[in-house]
């Protein structure tokens, strides 16, 4: 018998060329290997075609995994003056003018992607305008009278894709259906590919996925758990900070992530990278993302000072009537940042606080470290379309680095209870045009079409929206004046109102949300009219709801004001305008509801608990940012002109607000405006209300007074009194110059504020309500001393949280006595300190 075997220099050659080249694939396999992955070149013969991201299609005529149900009205084209860069899978499709089925074969269970490519073009025997149909998997509805020619009529590029993700049933069989509108309208596709995904990305059945991995559902539920009965469909999927990632450089999923444009983003950020970083996938699938999504970041940069009075803030705009899951993806970059607290930030989702303190090494336990954070919010059916849904990230005060930042978004929209994933939108359509009707009337027609049915899936949304976010982003960032003459207005019987600003609601949904407008339902009244608490969206939504008095000296001016003022501006510390009313000469505004009422309810005549003085300067330190914000977040300074207790409302978390926009003044920067005096008598700047010169100090002034009010829970107008007790702002300037401010201070407050807190406050408040306008400090000088106030505060209030409550107990009497000497020793310390020159603060 002969030997057959191989020489040993020649065997083991072979060994190493063997290592090598299984090494070399081990190295460069992708992080999940699908068990499905089926591409399907529609309206192709061919057996297999490379794409540009190095994916095999087949054509559907030869897949063993593929048949069509009814096949004989199908037909195949080749898209005629075909210009696609990426040839497969676009150049041909599967077209017909009755519905079909594409029925996918062995498909194993479990969550998968399903992806659908269209390529907007004129195919033979096909009107490229007559595109309209619905998309069916199952008992899933994906897309509703959907039109790729609409969509792509106004884009560069003809060629895109939808991405959803459905679930396969065990022995289920996995199909798409394919609906045309009418027999006058066609459906079509160029291309399906089905991917298997990982059980845990992102559903969150309950009994495969740990309960801290559950999303919170925003200010609804503690949880919500994405089962298997809910189809989702990718809306955006971001890179934050670094370029686009190609399908082919995913973690074997073929994920496309789009480079985090500016588009998106509404504020300046930083852009800190580590190219070389490695990621160290210790708390998370190395599957979730590619790496470069933890390589990039965008952060807010070192300004502590803007940074205490800004947020990180991106605008994407969604579909409204559905719940959307919100992915945040982290990585700390920094090598300072390696401990607990040294950069902390809350996150709030559509303006509603999702996580207090998001501390990333608190999570990962070490910078490197991925991590992500699911949020589900729900965005309520308003009767539009489209709705901005924001993302915004602010420091916490108490941070070492006072810094937020971002790394990836996901967002999902979630399918109803219905199955349903399309916009639910009002669709008029007209009569199909005839092929012997003039070209031009053809043309009208197309464009009534492209008005009326808009695409059910979300991508004519988008596309409508360029203009929209344009506008809304300038206003975000400092344009504010180079908007004002784009605004489109609707012009009713009350007045002249932005159409495209907020949503406009009937007087009948008003009357509904307010049981007619009953008394029992008022919760305030103002120079404006009454104030009612009431529900929206089927009673599932509180708000509080202004109602216009026809007898009000406020009108129609102030009215619109409120609107546009609002509409344009966005921060935490402003109230929210959820939309209006002008029908019927009624003038109705419709906010945010505050749970907690106006900082005014708590401080005197009211049931409620006294706030702490903490709680207290936080309110001011919130109002303060608010203000601030109006003053400088804008190309030209936003003045209020109306600062008040009242007009400070309180979250259920006692995180204040600034409200009520009616008298607001759009001023110039260092320059005073000439206009007629408006405001609340006891607030009101004397400057201001003596050489009608208004500037952006006439709100310091209010707010001074309201530090008083704040500090001694006491009127600012109290006639009763005696003439110079009368007025509160005036009084309290005499009272410190005395020394004898203990007097009008609030009684539950007396021996709970540290002497160098409450010596800094009485500064800043006093030298708020100089006469003179160039005297008074700025709010970024009100809103730093403040903070440090609450510094100064905590840092006494610690060492005694840990002192019992026995060795704290002193008698009444005791007390008393030792908490006027506490005071008299501050008021000492403070008449030899304060610096009282003109001019000290700068203008």
């Amino acid at each position: 018998m002969k030997n057959h075997s191989m020489p040993a220099p020649m065997f083991f050659v072979f060994c190493l060329f063997f290592l090598l080249y299984h090494l070399k694939i081990a190295t460069s396999t992708p992080r999940y290997i699908a068990v499905d992955h089926i591409t399907l070149n529609c309206g192709s013969s061919a057996v297999n075609l490379k794409d540009m991201d190095e994916r095999h299609w087949v054509g559907d005529m030869l897949s063993s995994k593929f048949a069509l149900l009814p096949n004989h009205n199908s037909t195949i084209s080749e898209a005629q003056n075909f210009s696609s860069v990426n040839a497969v899978p676009y150049q041909t499709a599967l077209l017909s003018y009755s519905e079909f089925t594409c029925v996918f074969f062995p498909v194993t269970p479990g969550p998968k992607f399903v992806r659908l490519y269209f390529y907007s073009a004129s195919y033979s025997g096909f009107d490229k305008s007559k595109d309209l149909f619905t998309v069916k998997a199952g008992l899933f509805t994906l897309l509703r009278n959907f039109s790729a020619s609409i969509l792509t009529d106004s884009l560069d590029k003809k060629n895109f894709f939808k991405e959803f993700c459905i679930n396969v049933e065990e022995n289920q069989t996995l199909k798409l259906t394919f609906i045309p509108f009418s027999s006058d309208y066609y459906a079509f596709i160029n291309g399906i590919e089905i991917v298997s995904m990982p059980i845990d990305l992102y559903y969150s059945q309950k009994g495969f996925i740990k309960d801290e991995r559950v999303p919170p559902y925003v200010a609804q539920a503690p949880q919500f758990y994405i089962n298997y009965s809910i189809a989702l469909e990718m809306v955006y999927r971001l890179n934050v900070g670094g370029s686009s990632i190609q399908p082919k450089e995913d973690t074997g999923m073929f994920r496309e992530w789009l480079g985090d444009t500016t588009d998106y983003l509404l504020s300046d950020g930083a852009i800190p990278c580590d190219p070389s970083l490695k990621p160290k996938f210790s708390k998370i699938p190395n599957y979730t993302a590619p790496d470069a999504i933890y390589q990039s970041a965008i952060s807010m940069g070192p300004n502590r000072t803007r940074n205490s009075l800004s947020n990180l803030t991106w605008g994407l705009p969604v579909d409204t009537g559905f719940n959307y899951l919100v992915r945040l993806h982290f990585c700390e970059l920094e090598p300072a940042i390696n401990a607990t607290g040294t950069r902390e930030f809350s996150i709030y989702i559509d303006s509603t606080l999702a996580e207090e303190r998001a501390d990333i090494i608190l999570w990962t336990d070490s910078n490197d470290t991925p991590h992500y954070k699911d949020y589900v919010v729900m965005i309520q059916n308003k009767g539009e379309g489209s709705h901005v849904l924001s993302i915004d990230l602010h420091p916490v005060s108490d941070s070492v680095f006072l810094d937020a930042i971002l790394n990836g978004v996901e967002v999902f929209k979630l399918s109803n209870p219905d199955g349903n994933l399309a916009a639910r939108l009002n669709m008029v359509l007209p009569q199909p045009d005839q092929k012997t009707e003039p070209a031009a009337i053809k043309s009208k027609k197309k464009k009534t079409i492209f008005i009326a049915i808009g695409s059910g899936a979300g991508f004519l949304i988008v596309l409508i929206l360029v203009c929209f976010m344009a506008v809304w982003k300038l206003r975000r960032t400092k344009h504010f004046s180079s908007c004002k003459g784009k605004i489109r207005l609707r012009r009713t019987k009350a007045s002249s109102l932005p159409e495209e600003l907020c949503h406009h609601f009937t007087l009948d949904e008003m009357k509904t949300a307010t049981n007619n407008f009953h008394e029992e339902l008022i919760i305030g009244v103002g120079g404006f009219g009454n104030v009612y608490k009431g529900a929206i969206d089927k009673g599932t939504k509180t708000v509080a709801i202004k109602r216009m008095n026809p007898e009000s000296h406020q009108g129609v001016r102030e009215f619109r004001t409120e609107i546009e003022m609002l509409s344009q501006l966005r921060h935490v510390h402003l109230v929210s305008l959820i939309g209006y009313c002008n029908d019927d000469n009624e003038m109705i505004l419709v906010y945010d509801y505050m749970t907690n009422g106006t900082l005014r309810d708590h401080l005197y005549d009211t049931n409620n608990e006294p706030l702490t003085w903490k709680q207290r300067l936080k309110i001011c330190i919130g109002a303060a940012r608010g203000l601030h914000y109006l003053h400088t977040g804008a190309e030209h300074p936003i003045i209020h002109r109306d600062v008040k207790t009242t007009n400070i409302l309180l979250d259920e978390k006692l995180v204040s607000k600034i409200s009520d926009f009616g008298l607001s003044k759009m001023g110039l920067e260092n320059t005073a405006v000439s206009t007629t005096v408006k405001g609340t008598w006891g607030y009101l700047d004397p400057d201001y209300a003596i050489r009608q010169q208004l500037t952006e100090k006439s709100d310091v002034y209010s707010f001074g007074v309201v530090m008083f009010e704040v500090l001694c829970a006491r009127k600012v107008l109290n006639h009763n009194l005696e003439e110079e007790q009368q007025i509160l702002a005036s009084w309290a300037r005499k009272c410190i110059e005395r020394g004898t401010i203990n007097q009008i201070i609030d009684p539950y407050l007396e021996g709970k504020i540290s002497p160098e807190c409450f010596k800094l406050y009485l500064e800043v408040a006093e030298n708020c309500v100089c006469d003179k306008g160039i005297q008074r400090p700025t709010m970024n000088f009100v809103l730093e001393k403040l903070e440090l106030a609450l510094e100064l505060q905590e840092n006494v209030d610690a060492p005694k949280d840990n002192i019992s409550r026995q060795s704290s107990t002193v008698s009444e009497e005791s007390s008393t006595t030792s908490q006027h000497t506490y005071y008299s020793e501050v008021i000492s310390l403070y008449v030899d300190t304060t610096t009282s020159a003109p001019g000290y603060y700068s203008a």
